[in-house]
């Protein structure tokens, strides 16, 4: 990963900065398409995971949908070249202004999360005289086996419309006259490791699509959201995650009608090994009970570690892979918190060296914030 030449080509940039892998990122949305196309199934790219120009585009010419979370998120999707048709609008919060705009460009759907919001969705299609798509999101009520701030499908969380919910609502659609009823969606959550809650959701998925055929409505897609999680203690040996038996699965299990269509939200698992935190070590400092390796980058540039206790492999790419000590790398921000890994085996470490933190494409650069009023990361591609 790590050549002499690219070393190099880091220790000239002022770091902190986030790189991305063009290769890498390009390997994988060949897989990606290479594995869905077999069945047919429609891979939209969740925006949330990374909005870097490069990227986009790359994505966007790989011929992806888009799943945008926001208002600016839609509007990255069209500039980008995103065809409006292929845009689907997910959130538990979307502001009447962002409604707005997603009416204006006649998106794919607006995944609703609660009967207020179809309401609310149908009296601005009103008034601006347009009919809005819509897929109802449902909380499937199926554990994925995750973190608990990124689990999303149990009726504990706060988001989807709950079993208990339907009846009223397909009595609302039918009063609705700017809302049109297309779709069901489905998020059970992110990082999800193993197949067996995919499998469980097909379960579920089949059950709620029998009840809305019951209920004569015409559901033409079903979106089981997206989740699948990337290695990231073994980057290099799994740089790709198992596309090809996660495409498998639903095609085994799920049920559809010959018409009906399924869709997937794939952010992490596109993005999520492509890019890589790279830092330089300011200090070494010794410790009563150990080490401390103080980077120029910290909890402002990669918050997951400090937020949900993420792991990334560490490496010093000045050094090699010899391992001599163990460290706690650390950030500058005053926080405790501020920390990337603790008893992380590493090189003899010096100030200068540099460090970078991998698998950092996906929820790196995009949560980044300018806390103690640091510079906002940068970045580059090749």
């Amino acid at each position: 990963m790590w050549s002499k030449e690219r070393v190099a080509e880091f220790n000239r940039k002022e770091t902190p900065f986030y790189f991305y892998d063009l290769a890498v990122l390009k390997k994988t949305l060949e897989i990606v398409k290479q594995e869905s196309s077999k069945y047919g199934f429609h891979v939209h790219y969740a925006l949330k995971a990374n909005t870097n120009t490069e990227i986009l585009n790359i994505i966007c010419n790989s011929g992806f949908g888009a799943d945008c979370v926001s208002g600016n998120e839609i509007k990255a999707a069209l500039e980008t070249g995103f065809s409006a048709d292929n845009i689907a609008f997910a959130g538990v919060g979307k502001t009447d202004k962002e409604i707005l705009l997603g009416l204006e460009y006649d998106i794919f759907s607006f995944n609703c999360e609660s009967i207020q919001e179809i309401k609310v969705i149908n009296d601005l299609g009103k008034k601006i005289n347009k009919i809005a798509n819509i897929a109802l999101r449902i909380n499937p009520d199926v554990n994925a086996d995750t973190h608990k701030y990124i689990t999303t499908g149990l009726e504990e969380n706060k988001f989807g419309i709950n079993k208990w919910e339907l009846p009223t609502v397909i009595e609302l659609i039918k009063q609705c006259s700017h809302i049109n009823l297309v779709g069901l969606h489905f998020h059970i959550g992110s990082q999800i490791t193993s197949l067996t809650p995919f499998k469980n959701l097909c379960t579920r998925v089949n059950s709620f699509r029998e009840w809305f055929e019951t209920q004569n409505m015409d559901i033409k897609h079903v979106n089981v959201g997206g989740g699948l999680g990337i290695d990231y203690a073994d980057p290099d040996g799994n740089t790709i995650p198992d596309f090809e038996n996660y495409f498998k699965l639903f095609n085994d299990f799920i049920e559809l009608q010959p018409h009906q269509q399924l869709h997937f939200e794939l952010g992490r698992a596109i993005v999520g090994q492509c890019g890589s935190l790279i830092s330089r070590v300011l200090y070494v400092k010794e410790g009563v009970k150990t080490n401390f390796v103080i980077l120029d980058a910290g909890m402002t540039e990669l918050i997951r570690p400090a937020l949900y206790q993420s792991s990334h492999k560490i490496e010093n790419i000045t050094k090699g892979d010899v391992v001599t000590n163990k460290y706690d790398v650390v950030g500058p921000i005053c926080e405790s918190s501020d920390c990337f890994g603790k008893a992380i085996d590493l090189p003899h470490t010096e100030r200068g060296d540099l460090i970078a933190i991998r698998s950092a494409g996906a929820y790196g650069e995009v949560m980044a914030s300018q806390y103690n009023l640091r510079d906002r990361v940068k970045s580059f591609c090749k």
